[in-house]
């Protein structure tokens, strides 16, 4: 008896954790890595007002959503007392992506120019 009650409690749990996060999302979900060695104070992605606080070199930012977004984008990040800035010219020919979970890694280079990098989660 107590075996029939491990392998339901086993297959309960099983089947209940294997839904994916994305099952149920309907918004566009971005977070930011940090792939440079100074610490991210702040961030702003876009026009977005929510700002992406504090991450640590190598470190993974919380997700924001937003109505909008491209592969790449306007991004402005403050370490201390500099200002880095990613500022695209335009977006002819970019497609809004699509419902999702996405990450913006980046860098900041020796001459202070912003790299991102689009990842699909």
């Amino acid at each position: 008896m107590k075996n029939i009650g491990f392998v339901l409690l086993t297959f309960l749990v099983f089947t209940l954790s294997c839904t994916d996060r994305d099952d149920n999302v309907d918004t566009i979900n971005i977070r930011i890595k940090n792939d440079s060695n100074i610490n991210f104070d702040e961030v702003q992605v876009g026009t977005n007002e929510e700002l992406y606080t504090n991450i640590a070199p190598g470190d993974y930012s919380n997700y924001l959503v937003y109505e909008m977004a491209y592969q790449y984008a306007f991004v402005e990040i403050k370490s201390g007392e500099d200002i880095y800035v990613l500022q695209p010219i335009d977006f002819v020919g970019e497609t809004e992506l699509p419902i999702g979970f996405y990450t913006y890694k980046l860098n900041i280079n020796e001459e202070g120019e912003v790299s991102l990098q689009f990842v699909v989660d």
